[in-house]
């Protein structure tokens, strides 16, 4: 495992992140939760959205003054956890309420708008993560150009698959996960989100043999910083370049669905089409009032046109 923390730079807004999404196919019911650290500010976030199988969503977010971590080895904001074990695999534990609504789209509305919640329900979520390759590190495989553009949402990004299980009791229902899809991300660096013009972060498992993350930030301008991998038959190999064919949002914000070529180290090209599903957004706003909206969703892929991908559909767009 590459290490759990790193030195922060003297910029107030370098931050350490460590996120997670899982999806479990049979029992149509998926998450997403992240950490964030920026010591320089003293600070700690997390967020953890239950997507539900009813297609209502349950959202838990807690900002708390935090300047060291992690506490023992556990990282933790709140009432969520995450913790590498001895053994390379993760636990991530939560027990706390969640507000649910109907709508995604309206979670964050929820904070000023009580009409919008369902209910407040109690959810306990307990879950090991068991990885089956080798952590992949986004910036040796970048080009220089890719690096540069890049250093806007980091310095170092890694990711790894795995199998995941454990249970989640929500209210009186308790659901066993078996097996299913995840996935774990950790960056650090300084991270904008309102700087940045455009990105999509794409986790997508076809099988446990295949498995893709296509992620780029593009600037106004035309630049593009391209990582990401495929995984396949065991191997992680690079993906060096992605073009845009096609990409649809609502409202500018809210995706819809998209189009990319793949290329990846070895050659192979790949055409990879994704329809997002419901979706919660995310608003970030910096000192000078910009606004940048972060939209969490999970999604169906075809690549090549072989159907069955699935997994998280994350974008940014200035609003």
């Amino acid at each position: 495992m590459e290490p759990l923390t790193h030195v922060p730079k003297a910029h107030r807004e370098w931050n350490e992140s460590y996120y997670f999404v899982f999806y479990d196919k049979k029992q149509n019911i998926g998450g997403m939760t992240r950490l964030g650290f920026k010591p320089n500010k003293e600070e700690g976030m997390t967020f953890l959205f239950l997507f539900l199988p009813d297609g209502t969503v349950a959202g838990y977010q807690a900002l708390e003054r935090k300047k060291i971590y992690p506490e023992g080895r556990t990282l933790r904001v709140g009432s969520m956890t995450h913790e590498p074990l001895s053994d390379g695999r993760w636990k991530y534990y939560f027990q706390d309420k969640m507000t649910v609504v109907k709508d995604p789209e309206d979670l964050p509305k929820a904070a000023y708008d009580s009409n919008l919640i369902l209910k407040i329900s109690p959810v306990k979520m307990d879950l090991i993560f068991a990885p089956i390759h080798e952590v992949y590190e986004y910036s040796e495989h970048m080009t220089e150009e890719s690096r540069k553009v890049g250093e806007m949402s980091g310095d170092a990004h890694w990711e790894q698959i795995a199998l995941v299980n454990g249970e989640i009791i929500f209210e009186e229902e308790r659901y066993q996960i078996k097996e299913c899809m995840g996935q774990r991300d950790h960056t650090h660096g300084v991270r904008e989100w309102t700087h940045i013009d455009y990105w999509f972060y794409y986790v997508i498992w076809f099988s446990k043999d295949l498995a893709i993350n296509p992620a780029a930030i593009i600037t106004n301008d035309g630049k593009k910083s391209i990582g990401g991998f495929i995984f396949k038959n065991g191997k992680n190999i690079p993906i060096m370049d992605i073009k845009v064919l096609d990409q649809k949002f609502r409202d500018n914000i809210i995706p819809i669905s998209s189009k990319l070529e793949l290329v990846d180290a070895l050659g192979n090209r790949y055409i990879l089409e994704g329809k997002a599903g419901p979706t919660v957004p995310v608003l970030f706003k910096d000192e000078a009032g910009r606004i940048s909206v972060l939209a969490q969703s999970f999604g169906c892929f075809k690549l090549d046109g072989i159907d069955g991908g699935y997994g998280s559909y994350e974008t940014l767009r200035k609003k």
